[in-house]
């Protein structure tokens, strides 16, 4: 049953229109309902348990979560250790989407961290996808000095992941996101004219926000576009 404290039903971040960047490396780690999993909460709309999220998870070791399943899908991005369910073990780097109708007891041994979305994938019929991103081949991208590793792309939805590889020197000055963007960085560092962006950096651009952004030193991103579209917006 979902919460009725206002408190705990408020929005995070839910106000679409706006930039939100967040360090999530200042951010405190915050208990979820399992004693040996955390979490660092970026984005949600809804109910407290139940609500469109965006966060980084942290499973301690030996760590588990009961089976459940996932209404409107789940995303998650392996940043560091190997986090596990009954279906494999995914170390770092490994992409999944799981969609509607997917169950799974997650899990991990050795304890690891995770760039997780959940309820933000409607659709019965999505694939489930799994991309071992530290052995996939990259493509040339738009810009020089850019090059794609595409996550996920399907026919009849309109959002779409990837990852983002900037060589130093590298430019996507005057890109505009015409249906709003998340990026997160996985390493490097990169700027534009608003500040600098290290690992652990969380972006949420706007619809029709025109980012002029630029490296000096290299970055490695996880970008999404297109899901403004199965996002709830709230500005409680």
């Amino acid at each position: 049953m979902a919460s009725t404290d206002p408190r705990l039903n408020a929005a995070l971040n839910g106000d679409l229109e706006r930039r939100v960047v967040i360090d999530t490396r200042a951010m405190e780690w915050s208990p979820t309902p399992s004693a040996t999993v955390w979490r660092k909460r970026l984005h949600r709309v809804g109910p407290a348990e139940s609500g469109q999220v965006t966060s980084v998870v942290r499973y301690a070791e030996d760590s588990r979560f009961p089976a459940h399943e996932h209404p409107e899908g789940e995303e998650i991005l392996v940043l560091s250790g190997t986090f596990s369910d009954e279906h494999g073990d995914w170390h770092a780097g490994s992409y999944l989407l799981n969609p509607e109708g997917f169950r799974h007891a997650p899990f991990s041994r050795g304890g690891c961290e995770l760039f997780v979305k959940l309820r933000q994938f409607p659709g019965v019929d999505r694939e489930h996808v799994v991309v071992e991103t530290a052995s996939a081949d990259w493509l040339d991208g738009e810009r020089p000095g850019v090059s794609v590793l595409p996550l996920y792309s399907q026919a009849g939805y309109a959002d779409t992941m990837h990852l983002e590889r900037w060589v130093p020197g590298a430019s996507l000055a005057g890109k505009r996101y015409d249906e709003g963007a998340e990026l997160f960085v996985l390493a490097g560092t990169f700027e534009d004219d608003d500040g600098a962006y290290t690992q652990g950096t969380w972006l949420r651009l706007p619809r029709g926000y025109e980012h002029h952004a630029r490296t000096s030193a290299g970055c490695r991103l996880y970008v999404k576009l297109g899901g403004f579209h199965y996002l709830r917006a709230s500005t409680a």
